[in-house]
């Protein structure tokens, strides 16, 4: 059982509740977040939910690169790492050339650049014990280029994709596995304005769903698995007229 688990991103949202679900099946965790105020105000419902369950909180801005290694050493020295989920991330942004190049920059020196050092530092602690099992939280939207508002940060989700099956390739046959975790579209702070679709699925069905293929240990999930696998098999060979109907 990989027991110590470090969240990033879990002030909220997908990461919060992740929280939540793996503290009920047992494991000690470390959350990190910029919301400091956020994580003990979780630290405490998770403690009186679930008192047997170890949780440290750390405040961390993923942007802070030299910040990420400091945090990860720091929390692995109190609570050994066994896995770490790379979660925290951005969903602003804007088609390119309307002026605002400085929301997707900020998504995707977030989502991609602040992710690598993440698994920088993660790969750092198990490759000196040759254990451990890295999970990067990717998106439906990194399998195909998206319009508008959502090409930066389906880029960075593509990204992160190819940062993950790169990791697989290279450790095959070894003991340090790595998962790429697809989710469709679950409701989370990121898209609450959004309006409900057929499709979106509350944020604890869907975290059920990624902490279940996370469990497993998949090399690739998409979550929830109905309709996202088929749907995903669609996107990767759909003609860009069919995609753009789709989305």
């Amino acid at each position: 059982m990989r027991r110590n688990i470090l969240i990033t991103g879990a002030s909220s949202g997908l990461g919060a509740e992740m929280a939540r679900q793996f503290a009920a099946k047992g494991h000690d965790l470390a959350l990190t977040a910029r919301r400091t105020e956020r994580l003990e105000a979780l630290r405490a419902e998770l403690a009186g939910s679930y008192p047997q369950a170890k949780v440290v909180i750390h405040t961390l801005d993923v942007n802070d690169h030299e910040q990420v290694f400091e945090v990860f050493r720091a929390i692995d020295a109190e609570l050994p790492l066994d896995r770490v989920v790379v979660n925290a991330g951005l969903g602003k942004g804007a088609p390119l050339g309307t002026g605002r190049f400085d929301a997707n920059r900020d998504t995707a020196l977030t989502n991609f650049v602040g992710s690598l050092a993440q698994a920088e530092a993660a790969m750092e602690l198990f490759r000196a014990r040759n254990a451990g099992h890295l999970v990067l939280i990717s998106s439906i939207s990194g399998l195909r280029g998206l319009p508008k508002t959502v090409t930066t940060y389906a880029a960075t989700k593509a990204g992160l994709a190819a940062l993950g099956e790169g990791l697989r390739m290279e450790l095959l046959g070894k003991p340090i596995k790595v998962s790429t975790i697809y989710p469709g579209y679950i409701r989370s702070e990121m898209n609450e304005k959004v309006a409900n679709t057929p499709l979106i699925v509350g944020t604890e069905p869907g975290v059920r769903a990624i902490v279940a293929a996370i469990e497993a240990e998949k090399a690739k999930a998409y979550v929830p698995r109905w309709p996202w696998a088929p749907i995903a098999r669609v996107m990767r060979f759909a003609p860009l007229p069919v995609l753009r109907r789709m989305i």
